[in-house]
């Protein structure tokens, strides 16, 4: 079973945004895109580069370039467990 999303970026993971330029199996000429998510750990990106491995092996359209951009949503040490609330008017 997969960690939940707060799990995960609790754990250090990050959101990984990437953009891949392929070209159509039957018009070489055209580019087209598909844009991929995941959470994943920089540098490495062990989730993007296996994404990417299946990509080669199982896609027909051959990869042109890949584009990808990686946020930290929250870091361990900026969690904090509030405990109570006080409202004001």
């Amino acid at each position: 079973m997969r960690p939940s999303e707060t799990e995960l970026m609790l754990a250090g993971y990050g959101l990984t945004t990437a953009e891949f330029f392929y070209r159509m199996p039957d018009f070489q000429s055209v580019l087209n895109t598909f844009t991929w998510q995941d959470y994943d750990i920089a540098p490495d990106h062990p989730r993007l580069f296996e994404f990417i491995e299946y990509w080669q092996a199982e896609i027909d359209g051959p990869l042109h370039s890949v584009k990808f951009v990686h946020r930290k949503q929250i870091s361990p040490g900026e969690w904090q467990n509030v405990k109570g609330e006080f409202k004001l008017h």
